[in-house]
């Protein structure tokens, strides 16, 4: 059974109750020392999803390259804004990424697109800013504009659809699993700490209510997912700074296309 069909979750839980609950799920059981095994053999283990290139997606050459830093500490899901379309195809989701890229760049005026991956609601994975792809096999971040203040130490996920109301299809949150298992598997990271929404650092209310309220069955599968790997992952200590502070979520905040809440702050 799909994760949308079997997680029902009552929205006046806190996040921080979801958070703690996850953790006594998962923690316990996938932290170990690091000498037992090595991120890069989980990494192996955990195998990598089909991801589009930006070359298969047809991206626009990057105004500059992104820069490469260490590998990140959380992995923040996203939805677009956009229509919830029916059109499965990779040709489409192809397209999204090529929109994504031109909103980013022409009406934002960046370097490039800002996640690092987008899935689309037929569940296909894109790559998204240049060198994001290349990092992530060598356990690197390559540096986007997703989660205002946080982008130097996070991985950020945009997910097709607007989920406010509705549930994003079972091939999309299939593929976001598979997605989240192999960046914990390559970074070394707990689901139950390491997966969050945006609106867990910025005020918005991305990834909307719906898939938000998915977050804790999506830890709790990824962890099986590697439990079942014989992924161990080693204990890692997150600077206070980098962890999420759970700011108000706006009451109907306007849902515009391809733009969810603050990407880039003064930190970025």
């Amino acid at each position: 059974m799909a994760i949308h069909e079997r997680w029902r979750r009552d929205p006046g839980v806190s996040r921080r109750t979801l958070l703690r609950g996850a953790a006594v799920a998962a923690g316990g059981v996938l932290l170990g020392g690091a000498a037992e095994v090595g991120t890069a053999r989980g990494a192996l283990a955990a195998g990598e999803p089909k991801v589009y290139t930006r070359a298969d997606w047809g991206a626009r050459k990057a105004r500059s390259t992104a820069s490469v830093v260490s590998a990140p500490d959380h992995i923040v899901i996203h939805h677009t804004a956009t229509a919830n379309s029916t059109d499965y195809s990779a040709s489409h989701a192809a397209a999204l990424s090529r929109a994504i890229q031109k909103y980013h760049m022409d009406t934002n005026g960046w370097d490039d697109i800002g996640q690092q991956l987008t899935i689309g609601r037929g569940g296909h994975i894109m790559e998204g800013r240049n060198r994001s792809l290349p990092a992530i096999r060598s356990g690197d971040h390559a540096v986007g504009a997703h989660t205002a203040d946080h982008n130097t130490h996070t991985v950020g996920i945009e997910n097709e659809g607007t989920y406010t109301s509705t549930t994003p299809t079972a091939a999309l949150m299939e593929s976001l699993v598979d997605t989240c298992v192999w960046l914990c598997a390559v970074y070394g990271l707990n689901p139950a700490s390491a997966i969050v929404g945006h609106r867990d650092y910025n005020v918005t209310s991305c990834p909307g209510d719906k898939l938000y309220a998915m977050l804790p069955q999506l830890r709790s599968d990824v962890a099986a997912r590697l439990r079942l790997l014989q992924v161990r992952l080693p204990l890692r200590d997150v600077p206070a700074a980098h962890r999420p502070t759970y700011p108000a979520v706006p009451v109907n905040e306007r849902t515009v296309p391809f733009h969810h809440g603050p990407t880039v702050g003064e930190l970025d």
